[in-house]
């Protein structure tokens, strides 16, 4: 193939403002707003008529009409028992290490005295029932069941519901179901609760709840996590004000900051690594070396060659949402990772560790030659669902606290009300909200 070149963007010798910078940098886009009145007809049929309008969204969707939306438990053993060992094993590695890392992330209740019988304590209590969507597509994400179920268990989330889309192409007992490996991972995960459903549908069905072809109860649930396309993000949108979601994840992201240090080979095999999610995917290199662009810009036509998935991973590359940034320093490439706010973002400078703790926006950090997003893809420990489209500036990827509802506890004793009744009667009455006073000051009446 002839050369391939990154498209480039020379914020050198160019003082930007904040706005400035964000509005230069590379950017796709997924207009959610543009598919919405698509998706809404559908989530208000399947509030209406439940699980029949959700599976017929799904045959006229995904040519298969499971006969039933939850999936048989002969089916999930089924889909364990003949997991080859190998990817049963490495699935095992993830699962108990995104467990030990999750593990250290549980809250503690605190009680806060502030005077003699006067304690308000924070207490953190788990979302009852969560529905975790797990989308098909151009892979198969058991990686994706992993890093859903773990802090929702950790979280001590006791009722948890795995959808999924069905599988046309699926064989023998499998046919109609997700995909074998999703429902071995779920067995594997101790979830016993998977529907075979997946799109716009599935997260209505997951908001309203509904009734089974058996019979059954399909009980709706109180948050919904998990990535998924435009269609899946804009039913989020729309039952929002119904059920807690995540976030509107979008297309995947990494951003590599790299210096003359940083090894070609390594750089283009990550730029590659998340291109093969998705067309739309965002591959990012920013630089202060041309030397690093025009070899990493090598390196890419080179590994492009074997590239299993290489048409995708090409449109990608070229798409207006990728780029090489070259900076005048290592100080401006901060400043440009810090305002570009990826999803996964590669440290691979000198001193790289210390680089990384001058970053202030970033859904994970990568820190150095040996820490690639493939590894916190599966078996870092760390958890790979994370803000997308620069929303990383305000938010945090999926953790325990996802999963946790802080209560705040107020006991007072009599002594302790009276001891602050009179400031709480002057505020009250500043806001001219008198009443408010009166339900303290007539406890005080005798």
């Amino acid at each position: 193939m002839a050369g391939f070149e990154m498209s480039r963007i020379d914020l050198r010798a160019r003082p930007l403002s904040a706005a400035q910078l964000r509005a230069a940098l590379p950017r796709g886009g997924v207009d959610v707003d543009a598919v919405v009145p698509k998706v809404r007809p559908i989530v208000d049929d399947v509030a209406t008529r439940g699980a029949a309008a959700a599976l017929d969204y799904g045959e006229s969707f995904d040519g298969v009409r499971p006969a039933a939306v939850r999936v048989p438990q002969e089916a999930l053993q089924e889909a364990l028992s003949s997991l080859d060992a190998e990817v049963r094993a490495a699935l095992q590695v993830a699962i108990d290490r995104t467990r030990t890392v999750h593990a250290d992330q549980r809250r503690v209740d605190t009680t806060t005295e502030l005077a003699a019988g006067a304690t308000v304590t924070e207490r953190w209590v788990p979302v009852e029932r969560v529905g975790l969507y797990v989308p098909g597509g151009n892979a198969v994400y058991p990686s994706s069941v992993v890093m859903n179920v773990v802090p929702a268990q950790t979280a001590g989330v006791e009722s948890l519901v795995i959808a999924s889309p069905p599988q046309a192409s699926g064989h023998g007992v499998f046919h109609g179901l997700p995909h074998p490996t999703i429902l071995a991972a779920a067995r594997l995960l101790g979830v016993d609760e998977v529907w075979a459903v997946g799109g716009a549908q599935a997260v209505a069905l997951l908001a309203y709840g509904g009734t089974d072809t058996t019979g059954d109860e399909l009980a709706p649930v109180d948050m919904i996590t998990g990535p998924g396309n435009i269609y899946v993000t804009a039913a989020k949108r729309i039952c929002r004000s119904q059920v807690g979601i995540d976030a509107e994840a979008g297309p995947t992201e990494i951003a590599i900051l790299a210096d003359h240090t940083a090894d070609p080979v390594h750089v283009a095999a990550d730029l590659i690594s998340q291109a093969e999610h998705d067309e739309m995917a965002a591959s990012v290199l920013v630089t202060p070396s041309p030397e690093l662009a025009a070899a990493t810009d090598a390196e890419l036509t080179r590994q492009l060659e074997t590239t299993v998935h290489r048409q995708r991973v090409t449109t990608a590359l070229s798409g207006r949402q990728s780029a090489t940034v070259l900076v005048d320093d290592l100080d401006e490439g901060v400043r440009v990772v810090n305002a570009y706010a990826a999803e996964h973002l590669e440290i691979q400078t000198l001193d790289a560790a210390r680089v990384a703790t001058r970053i202030r926006s970033a859904g994970a950090i990568f820190v150095g030659a040996f820490s690639p997003v493939s590894l916190g893809d599966y078996c870092a420990g760390s958890n790979h669902v994370l803000p997308t489209a620069g929303c990383a500036r305000h938010s945090s990827g999926l953790s325990v606290q996802t999963f946790l509802k802080g209560i705040h506890v107020v006991d007072y004793t009599e002594a302790a009300l009276k001891d602050v009744a009179g400031d709480v009667i002057i505020l009250a009455k500043a806001e001219n909200l008198p009443s408010h006073g009166e339900a303290v000051r007539r406890r005080f009446e005798r």
